[in-house]
């Protein structure tokens, strides 16, 4: 565990990174990766397990990031402040559009902004995840698998559960093979 960071602080961070995240956790990574390595709290080569663990467990990834993250930095304590941090502003965000939204929401200017904001969200998403790709994919076989998939996903809709299944049957049977071998 690192250093004693204090609570506020890990609170703050993630307040922070929570108010100026859309597009939820995948937007969140780069502003995660700046914050946190900047300070020195995790190491760089942690962030893409934090991700990787963020994603398979059930919820939303945002709030699992900020449970891992915080875990990381103060255990029990620093998941809650890092959740609540990064969950707060959204949420009084959400309130005070739903409060108002319903007067503007014919609005052309309003219309324009959303979709406006959509070529940002679609860069934050897209800038850690090929980051996260060229420090995980090594050979010319990860790089085949990561592209593989990306288009079987995004073009032909298969589902990432028929992928995780095929690539772990694959990789058990690889190292079944190779031990064979020997």
């Amino acid at each position: 565990m690192a250093e004693a960071v204090p609570l506020w602080k890990i609170f703050a961070v993630f307040a922070k990174i929570g108010a100026f995240t859309i597009g939820g956790g995948y937007a969140m990574i780069p502003l995660i990766q700046a914050e946190l390595g900047r300070r020195g709290w995790i190491p760089e080569e942690e962030l893409p397990d934090i991700v990787a663990i963020s994603q398979s467990a059930p919820g939303v990834m945002a709030v699992n990031i900020s449970i891992f993250a915080g875990h990381r930095l103060r255990g029990l304590k620093g998941s809650v402040a890092a959740t609540l941090g990064s969950v707060l502003p959204s949420f009084l965000m959400i309130l005070l559009v739903a409060a108002f939204f319903t007067a503007f929401r014919d609005n052309p200017y309003v219309e324009r902004v959303f979709l406006g904001i959509r070529p940002v969200v679609i860069a934050l998403i897209a800038v850690p995840m090929v980051r996260m790709a060229r420090r995980s994919c090594r050979s010319w076989w990860s790089w085949t698998i990561a592209v593989l998939s990306l288009l079987l996903v995004a073009f032909l809709q298969v589902s990432p559960v028929w992928i995780l299944l095929c690539t772990l049957v694959l990789g058990f049977s690889l190292t079944y093979a190779r031990q064979w071998k020997r």
